[in-house]
């Protein structure tokens, strides 16, 4: 297998593009990874420990310094669609790099890699980072979250989890947004009764019955929640109905499914609580298919400010600004967050561009994610 390279993170996320990792297929990936961390010195050196668990490669510096910051990326992607190999050109003016992957996350997971790889090197050199680090990268992130192997190494191993504060390397464009939104999603079940439909009155239409359902969660709209200090907009759907069994029978049984995405101040039994409220009075059956805690935003914690002021000082040589924001969607800080460590999502790529089948990332995001990584853990360039 060919060596990454470690040493220009915009190559590395071409490189990773083009080692395939669809869900479940991560091997080749995690192994690269893990030569990569090798040949810097994890696992040689007693202040550079490494850990494989499954196809998720950890590694850590052991330097008993004060703070900890905990660096996590997923390896895995959707299906490819036609874009493996990736390719590098200029778009708009842009250098870019386009593949299946490259904004979700391996745009995240070279800024991470090559921030790895250049600290062990300065371990190893006699000049040691101001804060010790774990470096997490994982796979089975894109599926069913019992596959997650965040979630296996936090079972198996949860002192890799313990920090101050973790980064996730998801796409942000290179801006930082805390925590994110819970999901909750349940299904109803209606039951009515049978007929003929031109005796409707003998039956019980199970399909009516949601309408009220229907009109009450459509009212709520999307409100805006502020959570220290970050502004969280919720929204409640009705994203799958179904019922009848012919055109000319009323129904006597239908199902709905609502979708939550509820701001991180209310716990995931409490939204269940909530969700249950619009179902009063209707004589529906509740099912939970998901239901996942939100995360906190963590910006207003004290490690929190070591990558706010290493992004901002970053992006201000090149007269860029950073934005601190709330993260829209579920994404893995609420695993951090669930285990009491502060969690920021911070990766190139705008998200909007994962899975799709054009998917690239900009060169100079890449860049900018990887350098205010090396700036949060060294201080220099502040």
């Amino acid at each position: 297998m060919n060596q990454l390279p470690v040493d220009d993170p915009v190559a590395l996320t071409l490189a990773l593009v083009d080692l395939p990792s669809v869900s479940g297929d991560e091997a080749r990936a995690a192994s690269a990874v893990e030569a990569a961390l090798r040949a810097a010195g994890y696992g040689e050196d007693p202040r550079l420990e490494i850990l494989r668990d499954g196809d998720a490669v950890c590694a850590r510096t052991r330097l008993g310094l004060a703070t900890r910051i905990a660096v996590a990326g997923h390896l895995d992607t959707v299906p490819i669609a036609d874009n493996v190999p990736g390719r590098r050109e200029r778009r708009d003016g842009r250098d870019t790099v386009w593949g299946r992957g490259s904004v979700d996350m391996k745009g995240g997971v070279a800024a991470a890699l090559a921030s790895a790889c250049r600290i062990g090197g300065m371990v190893r050199a006699g000049e040691p980072p101001t804060a010790d680090a774990t470096w997490i990268f994982y796979d089975h992130e894109e599926v069913a979250s019992h596959l997650n192997g965040l979630g296996r190494v936090q079972r198996n191993h949860p002192q890799w989890l313990e920090a101050d504060l973790a980064v996730l390397g998801e796409p942000t464009g290179a801006h930082i947004e805390g925590g994110c939104n819970g999901t909750l999603r349940v299904i109803a079940r209606f039951a009515g009764e049978a007929s003929h439909s031109a005796r409707a009155w003998r039956g019980d239409n199970a399909i009516h019955k949601t309408a009220p359902v229907i009109a009450r969660v459509a009212a709520f709209g999307n409100p805006v929640v502020a959570v220290d200090g970050l502004d969280f907009r919720e929204s409640l759907s009705v994203v799958r109905i179904s019922g009848g069994v012919a055109d000319n029978v009323v129904p006597d049984a239908a199902s709905m499914t609502v979708n939550y995405r509820f701001a991180p101040s209310k716990s995931a039994e409490q939204a269940l609580d909530f969700v249950r409220g619009f179902f009063e009075g209707s004589g529906a059956r509740l099912e939970v298919d998901d239901l996942c805690d939100g995360a906190r935003p963590g910006a207003d914690s004290p490690a929190a400010s070591r990558l706010i002021d290493a992004a901002r000082a970053v992006a201000g040589r090149d007269g860029g600004e950073v934005r601190v924001r709330a993260k829209v969607g579920w994404t893995d800080v609420a695993r951090f967050s669930a285990a009491g460590v502060p969690a920021l999502n911070f990766g190139p790529g705008d998200p909007l561009a994962a899975h799709t089948r054009d998917e690239h990332v900009a060169a100079d995001e890449v860049v900018r994610c990887s350098d205010t990584l090396m700036a949060m853990l060294t201080g220099k360039g502040l």
